[in-house]
C-alpha cells in the first residue's frame, strides 16, 4: 500500500454537501488517501489565499466539484488558479448528475468511485 495521497477539493460554498458525501468515501480503512479543503463563508482576504496556497502544495492533487454554483465562486475559481500556478494535477468531478457545468481549462467527469480512484491512483 502506497503512503497516503492528500487531495485538495475545490468548492463552490453552495455545494458544502456535495464536498461532504466525496470526503465520505476516504474514511473506508481501505482508502489511502485524505481530502483537505479551506472553506470559508467569509470573504477570501491574502490571510486566507496564503493558507489555501499552503494547502495546495502540501497536495498531490486537486479535485473541483463543479456545478452551476462554480460560475459564481470567487474562492473555487482563485483554488483553481492557485493549483494551476502550483502544477498540481486537477481533475474536475460533475457534483449532480443532472448538471454538466463546463469550467474552462478543467477537464470534468461524472462522479463515480473508479473516476475517482483513477485520479488518484494516478497521483
Amino acid at each position: 500500500m502506497a503512503d497516503n495521497k492528500v487531495v485538495f477539493v475545490a468548492f463552490a460554498i453552495q455545494d458544502e454537501t456535495q464536498r461532504d458525501f466525496l470526503k465520505g468515501q476516504s474514511l473506508s480503512p481501505r482508502a489511502p488517501y485524505e481530502f483537505i479543503d479551506m472553506s470559508v463563508k467569509e470573504a477570501y482576504d491574502q490571510d486566507w489565499k496564503n493558507k489555501v496556497r499552503t494547502r495546495i502544495r502540501r497536495s498531490h492533487g486537486v479535485i473541483v466539484l463543479v456545478s452551476s454554483n462554480s460560475r459564481t465562486s470567487e474562492g473555487q475559481k482563485w483554488e483553481i488558479a492557485c493549483a494551476k500556478e502550483e502544477g498540481k494535477a486537477i481533475r474536475g468531478i460533475w457534483a449532480y448528475s443532472n448538471d454538466r457545468t463546463e469550467i474552462l481549462g478543467v477537464r470534468t467527469v461524472a462522479w463515480s468511485d473508479k473516476n475517482i480512484s483513477d485520479f488518484i491512483d494516478s497521483l
